[in-house]
Formats: structure tokens, sequence, C-alpha cells
């Protein structure tokens, strides 16, 4: 039943993280070649659903709603397969949930911005300029920087009482820069659930924000357990 519970909340809390977040990206207008209000309100969705998200259901699932940090996690012995797997599956359920959602309240082909109607993309993401090494890069360097700072904060018990606001400012951080490029995933569930109902080059190009964000998540979970080996050898 615990394990039912935290399951639920994973896919409740991915839900909301694409609904509202990459909600708000459409009907804001957010686009990566506009650094305007937007932008930063697209920016600032984000972390202030981390920062609900973080106290709401953090003491059930521990709030990854994300797999780039449930693989983190898994690789740092803070869960276990079975339990990686049940929240992987419960994060794609809900990004997928949400994103119909979006379609249900907006519209699945258009939505209306600024008085104008434009093609609904679901807050999905994008290549940069085509490029998909570049593209690459840029998101596993993203999430290797938030995923870092998400084990950090959360390996130290005095620090329990921050560690969400740490985690949603350091979220609004990474897409500051990130939508500029690839309108930032760190998050494949994220990027799957709009990807989805986008489709055409969207839905093909997905993998990027699917391999990228778990390899830069792997990344910050080894170097995290090699400060931790050094501060014991020390």
């Amino acid at each position: 039943m615990e394990s039912i519970k935290k399951y639920i909340a994973e896919f409740i809390g991915t839900l909301v993280l694409v609904l509202f977040a990459c909600g708000t990206a459409v009907v804001a207008g957010c686009s990566t070649a506009n650094t305007d209000i937007a932008y930063l309100i697209t920016a600032l969705a984000f972390g202030f659903v981390i920062f609900a998200m973080a106290y709401s259901i953090g003491n059930v699932s521990g709030c990854h709603i994300n797999p780039a940090v449930s693989i983190a996690m898994l690789i740092d012995g803070r869960m276990s397969v079975k339990d990686f797997f049940g929240y992987i599956v419960a994060q794609f359920a809900g990004a997928t949930a949400g994103a119909a959602l979006i379609g249900v309240f907006l519209g699945f082909d258009t939505v209306t911005v600024n008085g104008e109607s434009v093609a609904n993309g679901f807050g999905a993401n994008g290549l940069f300029e085509g490029n998909i090494w570049l593209s690459l890069l840029v998101e596993v360097v993203l999430t290797f920087v938030f995923v870092f700072v998400i084990l950090s904060v959360t390996s130290k018990p005095e620090y329990s009482s921050i560690a969400g606001l740490v985690i949603g400012l350091t979220l609004i951080l990474v897409h500051i820069l990130g939508i500029h490029f690839t309108g930032t995933s760190v998050n494949p569930a994220r990027s799957f659930g709009p990807a989805l109902f986008a489709g055409g080059d969207t839905l093909k190009n997905v993998w990027v924000f699917i391999v990228a964000p778990l390899v830069g998540g792997a990344a910050a979970a080894l170097m995290h357990k090699f400060f931790k080996a050094d501060k014991k050898a020390a």
C-alpha cells in the first residue's frame, strides 16, 4: 500500500507540473526566440510547481516527479529497483494526463495567444536550431546541475525545511537559461507528455529529451557519490 501511495503521488505531481507549468508556457505565448515577460513567467511557473509539490507530496514519495531525479536516487542507493520502475510509469502517465488536460482546457489544435490563433504546442521541447548534438549537450548540462543540487540538498537533514525552496529556485535558474535553447526539459516525462499531443517533429525528436536528462541525472548521481566517498576517506 505504501508503494501505491508513492506512485499515486508521483502521478499527481507530474500531472500538476505539466498542466500548470507547460500550460503556462502555452497561455503566455512563451517562445525560445523572445526573452520577454512570457519567458520569465514560464520559468517561474516551473519553480512554483516544485515549491507546491515538494511541500505537499514530498513526505509521501520524495516528490521526484522526474525520471532523471529517480534514476539519480536509484544510483545513489535511496530507492529500490521496484520503486524506480513504479515511479517511472507513474511519472510518464501523469505527464501524459497533464498534457491531455492542456488540450481539453485550451484546444488540441489551436489556442488564442494575445488575440491571435496559433497552433497548440503543449509547451513541448524542441531542438536548438535543429542541432541534435548541441541540444543533447545543453540538456545534459542543465539536468546535471539541477539533479546535483537536489541530491546535495536532500542529503542533509538540516536542510529539509528549505529543500523544496532551493530545488524550486534551481529549476527556475535552469529554465531562465535553457528556454532559449530547447524550451528546457531536464525531465523525460515532462517532455514526453506534451510531445505525444504536439506530434510531428516534436514527437520525432522527443528521444533527445528523454536520453539527455537521464544521462545528466546519472552523471550527477555519480559525481555526488564521488564527493561522498571523498569525504569519508578524509
